[in-house]
This record gives C-alpha cells, sequence and structure tokens, in this order.
C-alpha cells in the first residue's frame, strides 16, 4: 500500500511593498519570494521577516501561496482586497497675521543730484571715442603699410628678373669664351 504524501509544514513571511504589508503561507522563502512575484532576496536585506502572530498566521494558512496585505501601519485584518489606508484629517491652523500700521506719509524726497553721474558718463564716452578714433588711425597706418609692401615686393620682383636676366647672358658669354661653367 502506498504512503499518503505528508502535508508540508508552512510558513507564514511579511514584507512590505509600497503601501500595504503582505503575508504568505509558504513552505519556504523561495516560494514566498515567488508568491510575491519577485525576485530579490527581500529576507537577505532585511525587508521579509518570518510571522509568528497568531492571528496573521491563522489568516494567511487560510489562504496558502496567495498574498494577503493591509493597509501600512492599520490594525485591521490582512485580506486578498485590503481597504485602502486611513488618513487623519490635518488640523488646520488659522494663520497669524500681523497688523502693520500705515506709516504716515513721509516729507517728499529731494530730486537727486545728477552731475557727478553726468560727468562720468562724458568721461567715458571720451574713452571710448579715443579708442575708435586710435582703431581708425591703425587701419589708415595698415593700409600704407600694405601698399608699402606690395611696391616693395613688385620692385624686387623687377630687379630680380633683370638680375637673373643678366647672369644668363653672362653665363652664355662665359661658355661661349671657353669657359666651363
Amino acid at each position: 500500500m502506498a504512503k499518503a504524501p505528508a502535508k508540508r509544514r508552512l510558513k507564514v513571511y511579511r514584507a512590505q511593498f509600497g503601501f500595504h504589508d503582505s503575508v504568505v503561507a509558504a513552505p519556504n522563502q523561495a516560494a514566498a519570494l515567488a508568491a510575491w512575484g519577485t525576485r530579490q532576496n527581500l529576507f537577505a536585506e532585511g525587508a521579509a521577516s518570518l510571522v509568528t502572530d497568531a492571528t496573521v498566521v491563522e489568516a494567511a494558512l487560510a489562504h496558502p501561496g496567495t498574498p494577503l496585505r493591509r493597509a501600512v501601519g492599520s490594525t485591521r485584518g490582512y485580506s486578498l482586497e485590503p481597504d485602502l489606508p486611513e488618513v487623519p484629517e490635518a488640523p488646520r491652523a488659522k494663520p497669524k497675521l500681523k497688523v502693520v500700521e500705515k506709516a504716515a506719509p513721509s516729507a517728499p524726497r529731494p530730486k537727486p543730484d545728477r552731475r557727478a553721474l553726468d560727468k562720468a558718463e562724458k568721461v567715458l564716452a571720451r574713452i571710448n571715442q579715443r579708442r575708435i578714433d586710435d582703431e581708425a588711425d591703425i587701419a589708415r597706418r595698415r593700409t600704407a603699410l600694405e601698399a608699402e609692401d606690395e611696391a616693395s615686393k613688385a620692385r624686387w620682383r623687377e630687379d630680380r628678373r633683370k638680375a637673373e636676366k643678366a647672369v644668363v647672358a653672362a653665363r652664355r658669354a662665359f661658355t661661349d669664351a671657353g669657359g666651363e661653367a
């Protein structure tokens, strides 16, 4: 006669996911992680643990292998479809307004003296104009130098052409007279 399969002993594990605590009855930690749908080892990180509370164990053992949830911080029981977390009403404090008395209208302020500003602006304008004049003078001198350079190059080319012609004629006369080049 065949032996009846032995019932596996289930343990109950707990972890927190978002706004919910979750428990699952599973034979081992790997099965609990599979039931939660995660491959990350939450037990090694300390994010999941074994549960020993009798009421939680009883609820999880009623649905083995199925994660049960409840809102974080809730004292309600675990279920397949948990309620939303209860959020307490925030106390509303009235803002404390400080009453400030209007200041008495003061005497009109005197018109500021602009003479120092006008003087500084004139100095700046003179400096800027001097730079513009310097740039124009440099450009004029640069143009004159470039023209002088072109004239010098033209003289050099003409003088060289004449000198090379003279060298060629003198070499020819030398070799015609019997000299060796």
